[in-house]
């Protein structure tokens, strides 16, 4: 399997990361999260060797994952994914968000709706749907158990959680998916978030576990 991080530059001050997943035996490929600089993204596909995207994944409806989507698809195609409880935002300002930090709006529509325990297949890849609200209602997380990766979106970023006072969001919610739904797979898993590092569910595993009780 063949993975980039990229860094892409949004309306917001802090970068996105837009991750490109390839399985290198079939060569087929998803982006996730193009939210900003297509140009960029496009540049390291042809670097790569990849003429046509498989799927463009979207973990959450917010315009900093998506903000560089529609140039991509133009020059890459790919089937656009995201959770069936997030796909009106993605032609609602107010809750996409892009009024707010100053993109201009996309007329976008998914190509296909996705939910919990869905499988995503590239090759040999599978990648397991999760649907984790909280951040926004629809928002998801992809993993892929042969390899041991997690992309969280915001919900799991190194060290804390995604926001919560957003159209959709709701703080319950999301330490509800992170305490049962992701900090439970295996230890060693990596976390590649929407924002920041990637770290270990081993290593945010004890914060859930202390915040547990004080939400029970």
């Amino acid at each position: 399997m063949i993975l980039k991080r990229l860094k892409v530059n949004t309306a917001l001050e802090e970068p996105t990361n837009c991750y490109i997943v390839e399985d290198d035996e079939s060569k087929e490929t998803m982006v996730i999260d193009p939210g900003g600089e297509p140009e960029k993204i496009i540049s390291m596909l042809d670097t790569i060797g990849i003429d046509k995207l498989k799927y463009i994944y979207l973990t959450h409806c917010h315009g900093d994952h998506f903000g560089g989507i529609l140039e991509l698809k133009k020059k890459k195609g790919g089937k656009v994914l995201i959770h069936r409880d997030d796909a009106e935002g993605l032609y609602n300002p107010s809750i996409s968000l892009t009024y707010y930090i100053g993109m201009d709006d996309i007329e976008l529509e998914a190509d296909s709706r996705v939910d919990e325990g869905d499988k995503i297949h590239l090759g040999n890849l599978e990648f397991l749907v999760i649907h984790t609200p909280g951040h926004t209602k629809g928002g998801t997380s992809l993993y892929c158990k042969e390899e041991e990766m997690l992309f969280s979106g915001d919900t799991l970023f190194k060290g804390t959680w995604g926001r919560t006072d957003l159209p959709t969001s709701n703080f319950p919610d999301i330490i509800n998916s992170i305490t049962n739904k992701l900090v439970i797979l295996p230890d060693d898993t990596i976390v590649y978030p929407g924002h920041g590092r990637p770290t270990k569910i081993k290593e945010e595993e004890p914060i859930y576990l202390n915040l547990r009780p004080r939400l029970d």
